[in-house]
């Protein structure tokens, strides 16, 4: 992104704010005053350890957690806590752990993320009229347009359990972008991708980024983070502890420690991250 874009960017108004964003469970404080904004056209990363409240703080941001303290907001409006409706409002996401339907073909698992954008009700559904038809056919439509865009249209009528793991991980993202979101969360897209495989979704993040879509992205992969993020911030144990450039991220002392394992001054204690990665865990279970 060139210099001029990315002070463009910068003085659009956000289309992600999030202010003072706190969870507890219990006496455990998984996520602690975390401040993010993300604009329209911008790639953001979002990096730290294993624990370091990465999930927890998406869940906070789609409606999965309410949190304790502080405010999520989507283009100025306070979101509401219901996953459904964030959706409705203009957020996706993926997750860590691939949730396709597996005995739905690749084309109905893309339909399935237009359904917060169809307007057709149950007697429209039941009684088939022409305004559904026309629905599901502009419905269709997209869906297919997505599959070109991500490379997986000859694939359409295929079951989603067939696809390779790179490709199924494309449908998520797809399925995704069925809702036509302005802000898009990706969580560990290249997770146990192959290089050619991380390279694509590069290349793919880029080309959202390219439609309007601005992106928030969860990755362990720093050469993936560092080279596609507009600006990257760190979380260490629920704390946001930088947030800047590639270059700025990468030469913080305080990134570095963490990273290695190296204490830092202020740094939360090990049984605390422990407990976060815990928690983080447990909410994935819940959620298959």
């Amino acid at each position: 992104m060139t210099d001029m874009t990315t002070t463009t960017v910068a003085q659009a108004a956000p289309v992600l704010t999030a202010t003072g964003v706190t969870m507890r469970f219990g006496g455990l404080t998984a996520v602690r005053s975390v401040d993010l904004d993300v604009h329209p056209g911008e790639i953001v990363g979002l990096i730290g350890p294993n624990g370091a409240g990465k999930t927890t703080f998406f869940n906070c941001l789609t409606g999965l957690y309410v949190p304790t303290e502080g405010r999520v907001a989507y283009r100025g409006t306070v979101l509401p806590p219901k996953p459904h409706l964030v959706t409705q409002a203009g957020i996706a996401r993926t997750f860590q752990n691939i949730r396709l339907f597996a005995n739905m073909t690749v084309l109905e698992n893309v339909l399935v993320g237009r359904h917060t954008r169809t307007k057709e009700g149950l007697w429209s559904a039941l009684l088939r009229g022409p305004g559904f038809k026309r629905a599901e056919a502009a419905s269709k439509a997209r869906a297919m347009e997505l599959l070109e865009f991500t490379g997986l249209a000859a694939k359409a009528d295929h079951l989603s359990r067939n696809l390779p793991y790179g490709e199924q991980r494309k449908l998520e993202i797809a399925r995704a972008l069925a809702s036509d979101p302005g802000l898009l969360l990706l969580d560990e897209p290249t997770a146990g991708m192959n290089p050619q495989e991380t390279r694509a979704t590069e290349e793919l993040v880029f080309a959202i980024r390219d439609t309007g879509t601005a992106v928030l992205v969860i990755e362990h992969d720093m050469r993936f983070i560092f080279n596609l993020c507009d600006r990257v911030a760190v979380l260490v144990q629920g704390e946001k502890l930088v947030e800047g450039s590639s270059d700025v991220v990468q030469s913080d002392e305080r990134v570095i420690a963490a990273y290695l394992g190296t204490p830092f001054e202020g740094e939360p204690g090990a049984e605390e991250a422990a407990a976060v990665e815990a928690a983080e865990a447990r909410t994935e279970e819940d959620g298959q």
